[in-house]
């Protein structure tokens, strides 16, 4: 087997002269890191892969003949970086990017046939796609790569691909925000924090919504990092966001709270915000489009609250397009589903915004739901269900109002 400090260090001098990766419209579940990962060519003429990801994902083998070459489809890993990994033998070549809606694809061509004799994804420190390569022949590798694709796995009819979008101008732009971050964990337990579970959540709903085909995706912080609660709803602002959703689990000292609770910013908090930002904000990120740099305190103020009249009752039907599909998920809400309050994050004047307390770090319930994948995979099918009905709605209204 070569030497594995020799592979890294050639892996280091091509990562430099690697050209860049085909910019595709991933939605980047997970990465894969270059510099932790690699192709060994082993001494009988097979190979070994080790590629490391940012964290678990749906995946897949598959064989293809004419030329020999394997495939590994993930749902979804950003690839870019990943052609440097292709200095195995002369001949070679390793390709990445988009394969059909939700899933990306990595192809490495192979100089002669080989079979997988071990294929593995560990999770523990470090997650990876391992896989062992041995030579065969290539009446064998034929009939690998003809075996019959999995149930329901076929490409689709190109007509399917187009996905609808909701009624209005193109995709819908949805700013998640995990809350907390970096040194602000927000509620542990047990090893677990707040900031990486919403962290986690965020990057599935992204998927799940991407997926769909008829939203536009923006997350406030896509690692565990300090963020502002003004600087996310600036996020909000320059992606030109239609809807606004922070993702909180909280914990209490005291009591047995649990169950998701979906917030709005609360009508007596509406004129402390306006003053607030007005007093705090850059001049030119108060409200999209309008230019109040040469404007006073006060007139910015009674802009806002203008703003705010018109996205109030906005973002009450968006509050209750999430607890009617949340309930309708079979997923335990509080005892009172829709509450108010003064969050911060909630205080842009012109964006839908709700703050989703998807749970209770401090309810064991709670605690072991947040931790359950399929969960948190029932919870992001009933957001995106709550968001396409709201969408619809909203259109119908904004179109009925125009005169």
């Amino acid at each position: 087997m070569i030497a594995l400090r020799p592979f890294l260090s050639l892996l280091l001098l091509v990562l430099t002269l690697a050209r860049p990766a085909v910019a595709e419209d991933l939605s980047a579940l997970a990465k894969v890191d270059p510099l932790r990962s690699g192709i060994i060519a082993t001494g009988d003429g097979g190979l070994e892969l080790r590629i490391a990801l940012s964290q678990p994902v749906p995946w897949r083998l598959r064989m293809m003949d004419n030329p020999p070459r394997l495939v590994i489809d993930t749902r979804e890993v950003d690839w870019r970086g990943v052609e440097a990994l292709a200095v195995v033998r002369p001949g070679a070549s390793l390709r990445a990017g988009a394969f059909r809606p939700g899933w990306s694809r990595l192809v490495l061509e192979l100089e002669h046939p080989l079979k997988v004799v071990r294929a593995e994804m560990p999770t523990g420190a470090e997650t990876r796609i391992d896989l062992t390569l041995e030579p065969t022949d290539a009446a064998s590798f034929a009939a690998e790569a003809a075996r019959p694709d999995l149930p329901d796995w076929a490409l689709p009819e190109a007509a399917d691909l187009v996905a609808p979008v909701p009624s209005g101008a193109g995709p819908l732009v949805v700013v998640l925000d995990p809350g907390h971050g970096g040194i602000d964990p927000g509620a542990e337990r047990e090893g677990q924090s707040e900031a990486k579970l919403m962290l986690t959540f965020a990057r599935e709903l992204k998927e799940a919504l991407i997926r769909d085909g008829r939203f536009r995706v923006v997350l406030t912080r896509d690692e565990d990092i300090f963020v502002p609660l003004e600087t996310r709803t600036s996020i909000a602002r320059e992606a030109k966001a239609d809807v606004f959703l922070s993702l909180h689990a909280d914990a209490l000292a005291e009591g047995d709270a649990q169950g998701a609770t979906v917030y709005t910013l609360a009508a007596d908090a509406s004129d402390e915000a306006s003053a607030a930002l007005a007093e705090r904000h850059d001049r030119d990120d108060l409200l999209a489009g309008v230019d109040l740099s040469a404007q006073d305190d006060l007139v910015a103020e009674v802009l806002m609250d203008m703003a705010r009249t018109d996205t109030a009752p906005r973002t009450e039907r968006l509050a209750e397009a999430l607890v009617a599909a949340i309930r309708g998920a079979k997923v335990r809400m509080h005892r009172h589903p829709h509450q108010t309050g003064g969050f911060s994050v909630l205080k842009s004047p012109d964006i839908p915004a709700a703050l989703l307390e998807v749970g209770f770090l401090s309810s064991d319930r709670d605690f072991k739901r947040l931790s359950d994948p399929a969960w948190r995979a029932t919870l992001a099918g009933a957001v995106l269900a709550a968001l396409v009905a709201w969408a619809d709605e909203d259109a119908v209204l904004r179109a009925a109002a125009k005169p």
